[in-house]
């Protein structure tokens, strides 16, 4: 069989870092590979390789047996590579034609002439099975929609190899369907596709052959046909999967947080979202399920003071707190995992000794009575985040960018959660890492709950809000539409919900 794409040696090293350590690997025209691996493993690096975005320090590749040099994306598409990141990269206010065709021709739309490329994508979308409304504005549609905009765009590009980051990161069970027939029919016309997840349930529904990463290493490659989760998992992590506690409700009865018929709109007047109620007891964890843009992201925002409110009560200990500003109600006892954590939670050119006191700068814990900041305090809490959390860094000065996302995310749950809050916000707690980082942050989860901790979580992972919620609340065009008991909700009727499929 051909091969598509022969990666031999490479190697990627970064200050104080081995990204990737002579890394082979070999994919088969016209199979889904998927390469698993836990955040730190090597995964992105080597995509990036592949897809021109960074240079290695050494080795080969070849595609479609003939060798490669990119020093770009630009060399990897004339190349046939195409890439669909697992944060879209549309223009929302343009149509899907639009958007597909911006950056192939002239600079300003105004000088392209649609109808020359209308046919063209037409064709493109009936080769591989892909409808979608060209006419459509990225603005009206669902994620899936937008995700399928994105794969339509490398395509007609002239994309034969085809990666996608973690694609199933932000999409409901229905839409991973969908994904899955597209990918099947994109490989039945011979597209070669490179699946990186986390997700090995979903690996093992749909790879050919696997490829486990660690530590900066290839592992190995094996055909999907008698591997078991568990196998992939213990590669990854190079030991036996320990077994999740099962979840314990032990909601307390006192009222933590109370949301009182909330209501935002924007700068047009247009509603964000309306009539919110809701509560989070002691001791619980109150799970938020909606697709991305149905105003969950913004209720968070109001509940910490970021989003202003038309009307209604967000009342937090038995305090009425929309009067106060953000940093107040942090201080007050409420802590928050931002959904993005390069841009909202941490300062990436700082170290971990720095970060950790973010938000935290005018507390006695790090202020000193002379305005001084108590860096020895600092460098203390930093390092019991840094063994708490199994955060892998060579120590506290290390800067934020250096780590692993997956390190990064440990380091913002455990800082957060290191604070003993009354409320712990949590958005997207393991959006984008590895199984090994998401065990252990359910995990502290679980436990702090347990201790007494209320926690609102916010995730797309519907086994993850399941697992870990006592209720659910689901969001569906700015509304609350449903309260469901997390014992008795499948993945499947729960994105029922959030698509309004289900009532």
């Amino acid at each position: 069989m051909k091969l598509a794409i022969n990666i031999e040696n490479i190697t990627k090293t970064y200050p104080g870092v081995l990204a990737n350590s002579k890394v082979s690997i070999k994919v088969n025209s016209g199979d889904i590979h998927a390469i698993v691996g836990e955040n730190g493993a090597g995964k992105s690096t080597l995509m990036k390789i592949l897809y021109g975005m960074v240079k290695p320090d050494s080795g080969n590749i070849e595609i479609f047996e003939k060798k490669a040099n990119m020093s770009s994306p630009k060399d990897a598409i004339n190349l046939g590579i195409g890439m669909v990141h697992q944060h879209f990269m549309l223009a929302k206010n343009l149509t899907v034609l639009e958007n597909i065709i911006l950056g192939i021709d002239k600079p300003f739309l105004k000088n392209i002439k649609l109808s020359k490329y209308r046919t063209e994508i037409q064709k493109v979308m009936e080769l591989y099975s892909l409808d979608i409304d060209l006419n459509q504005y990225v603005d009206e549609l669902s994620v899936g929609e937008k995700q399928r905009v994105e794969i339509i765009k490398v395509l007609y590009r002239g994309a034969k190899i085809l990666i996608l980051d973690e694609p199933t990161a932000v999409l409901v069970p229905q839409e991973v369907k969908e994904l899955f027939n597209n990918l099947r029919d994109l490989k039945n016309n011979g597209v070669t596709v490179l699946f990186i997840s986390h997700k090995l349930d979903e690996v093992l529904e749909i790879a050919d052959e696997i490829s486990v990463m660690r530590s900066g290493q290839m592992i190995d490659t094996v055909v999907n046909d008698n591997v078991s989760k568990t196998q992939l998992a213990e590669m990854m992590i190079g030991k036996s999967l320990p077994s999740p506690p099962a979840r314990v409700t032990s909601t307390g009865e006192k009222v933590i947080l109370k949301v009182e018929n909330i209501k935002s709109t924007d700068e047009d007047g247009r509603t964000i979202f309306e009539e919110i109620t809701f509560e989070v007891n002691k001791s619980e964890i109150l799970g938020i399920a909606g697709v991305e843009g149905n105003g969950q992201k913004e209720v968070v925002e109001a509940i910490i003071g970021i989003q202003a409110l038309d009307s209604g009560k967000v009342i937090f200990m038995d305090n009425d707190i929309e009067g106060q500003g953000t940093r107040e109600r942090l201080e007050s006892g409420i802590s928050f995992i931002p959904e993005d954590r390069q841009l909202q939670a941490m300062i990436m050119d700082m170290n971990l000794t720095n970060n950790v006191i973010i938000g935290r700068q005018n507390i006695d814990k790090y202020k000193s009575s002379l305005g001084t900041m108590k860096m020895k305090n600092a460098v203390n809490e930093s390092k019991k985040v840094i063994s708490a959390f199994d955060v892998k860094t060579p120590g506290t000065s290390t800067l934020a960018t250096a780590l692993s996302g997956g390190n990064q995310q440990k380091f913002v749950v455990g800082r957060e959660l290191e604070d003993n809050p009354s409320l712990l916000i949590a958005s997207q707690p393991t959006r984008g890492i590895d199984i090994g980082a998401q065990a252990l942050i359910w995990e502290k989860l679980r436990n702090s709950r347990d201790e007494g901790l209320s926690v609102l979580l916010i995730s797309a992972d519907l086994e993850e809000l399941i697992g870990l919620s006592d209720r659910i609340i689901v969001f569906y065009q700015g509304k609350l539409v449903k309260e469901l008991d997390a014992d008795n909700v499948s993945p499947e009727d729960l994105g029922g919900y959030m698509t309004g499929l289900k009532k």
